[in-house]
């Protein structure tokens, strides 16, 4: 496609915005406590190559994601972030960052990817977590969806020469449950949601983003005095199999 996300595009579609410089990033730790059969089965999706299923995924470890292709949906477990390598980072001879949030649709690295419904998927997982506490000693707060067993999170993927297929996730202003820990929050779909992001055009994308996040009562919240880098899963993740 040879036209590109403007920010003139995003203002026409009546949403209020901030500037990039003014968005705090999202922290990057989500997790999965659902069988594979049971996420085959909620998303009606095809699972054609075996599928590895980590018990949590951070930037640049392998996720779950969905996709469609020629009307089927697939399951495959996909590495989490983009390389990111600016001119800056090459001149001082460093080596490609990982970026796995977009928050900003005018940015180049997303801008033609965002037009194109094709790199558009669905991120699988059950909770997310956000730091919580002090500088040195923070603990994981994690959400998840009261009445729901998974969430699908707006995303986009897309195959990196030599490195593979990639994702990163779209966020958005945060609600009044998740705020207290950071202002911005994945941008989460209901079912009746999931054909209109795979599918639809750019505009639907910019209004994803900039619509009202899920509802607060709609999140359940679990506060833990787990370490940040603990690598422990919530206390609700084993019970989260029973709903589905």
């Amino acid at each position: 496609m040879s036209r590109a996300i403007t920010p003139r595009m995003i203002r026409s579609s009546s949403v209020t915005t901030r500037s990039p410089g003014e968005l705090n990033p999202m922290s990057r730790l989500h997790c999965m406590a659902a069988g594979l059969s049971e996420v085959a089965h909620y998303f009606g999706a095809e699972m054609p190559a075996p599928v590895e299923l980590p018990s949590e995924t951070t930037e640049g470890a392998c996720g779950l994601v969905v996709f469609e292709t020629k009307g089927r949906r697939i399951i495959r477990s996909v590495s989490w972030g983009f390389p990111r390598l600016t001119r800056e980072m090459r001149e001082r001879g460093e080596e490609p960052g990982i970026i796995g949030l977009v928050a900003d649709l005018t940015n180049p690295m997303w801008d033609q990817m965002a037009l194109d419904p094709r790199y558009r998927c669905l991120i699988v997982m059950t909770h997310f977590a956000n730091p919580d506490g002090v500088p040195g000693a923070r603990t994981r707060t994690w959400f998840s969806l009261n009445h729901m067993p998974l969430m699908a999170w707006a995303g986009f993927c897309r195959n990196i020469p030599d490195q593979g297929p990639r994702f990163a996730g779209m966020t958005m202003d945060a609600n009044a449950t998740v705020a207290p820990t950071n202002d911005r929050m994945p941008v989460l779909l209901d079912p009746h949601d999931y054909a209109r992001w795979l599918h639809g055009p750019i505009e639907e994308v910019i209004g994803f983003q900039f619509r009202a996040p899920f509802s607060a009562e709609r999140f359940k919240v679990e506060r833990t005095e787990d370490l940040w880098n603990s690598g422990k899963r919530p206390p609700s993740a084993d019970k989260q199999l029973a709903l589905l």
